[in-house]
C-alpha cells in the first residue's frame, strides 16, 4: 500500500475528490496516511480529521526561508514513509531541495492547459486572454513554476457569458475525476518518464 501526503491550504475539496476515490477504490494501492497545511484553519484538516486521518499544521512564520520550511517538512514525511506527495491547493512554491528529496513523486494539479497560463490566476489569466477553450492539467512537480512532465489533461470550452468564477466551478468538476485518475495511475506504477514526456503505460 503506497501512503500519500496530501499538502493544502484551503478548502481541501481537491482533497475530499482524492478521499472519495480512494474509498471507492478508484485508487487501487494506495491511502491517504497524512495531510499537511502551512494554515491552521484550513478546512482540509478538518476533513482529514473526519476520516481519521492523521494531521499536520507546519507554518511558515518561525522559518527565516523556504528551504529551512521545506527542510523540516521532508524530514517528517520521510519518517511517516511516505511515498507520494499530493498537492491540492497548497500555496506554497516548493524549494529545489524538496523537489529533489521526492523527486517524481510529487504531483499538482492546475486550473488551465499547461503550458499556458501557469503560476496563481490561470484561470483569470486565461479569460482575460480570450482563448475559447481552457481546462486543468495533472503534472509532475519540479524546480519551476507549473513546469514539469504532464500526466493528463482535459479540456472544457470557455463560454461567452463566463465569468472568472463560473470557468473555475466547471474547471474544478473536471479536477475532482482528472486527479484520482492520475493518483492511480502513479500509485500502480503505470506512469514512465521520458525527457519532458510522461508515457503512460496500462500494459
Amino acid at each position: 500500500m503506497k501512503r500519500i501526503a496530501v499538502l493544502a491550504s484551503g478548502n481541501g475539496s481537491n482533497l475530499q475528490a482524492i478521499l472519495d476515490a480512494v474509498d471507492s477504490g478508484e485508487i487501487q494501492g494506495g491511502a491517504v496516511t497524512l495531510v499537511v497545511s502551512d494554515r491552521k484553519n484550513a478546512y482540509a484538516l478538518e476533513r482529514a480529521r473526519i476520516k481519521g486521518i492523521q494531521t499536520k499544521h507546519q507554518s511558515a512564520l518561525r522559518y527565516t526561508s523556504r528551504e529551512e520550511y521545506d527542510r523540516d517538512l521532508v524530514t517528517y514525511l520521510e519518517e511517516q514513509e511516505i511515498d507520494l506527495v499530493v498537492l491540492a491547493g497548497f500555496m506554497r512554491l516548493l524549494s529545489p531541495y524538496f523537489v529533489l528529496a521526492f523527486n517524481h513523486r510529487i504531483l499538482n494539479i492546475h486550473p488551465s492547459l499547461l503550458p499556458a497560463f501557469p503560476g496563481g490566476h490561470g484561470v483569470a489569466d486565461a479569460l482575460a486572454y480570450g482563448v475559447k477553450v481552457s481546462g486543468c492539467t495533472v503534472h509532475f512537480v519540479d524546480e519551476g513554476m507549473d513546469t514539469g512532465p504532464i500526466i493528463l489533461q482535459e479540456a472544457v470550452p470557455v463560454l461567452e457569458k463566463d465569468t472568472a468564477e463560473s470557468l473555475h466551478q466547471r474547471i474544478h468538476a473536471l479536477e475532482y475525476k482528472l486527479y484520482p485518475r492520475a493518483i492511480d495511475l502513479w500509485v500502480r506504477g503505470k506512469l514512465k518518464i521520458q525527457g519532458r514526456r510522461c508515457i503512460i503505460d496500462e500494459n
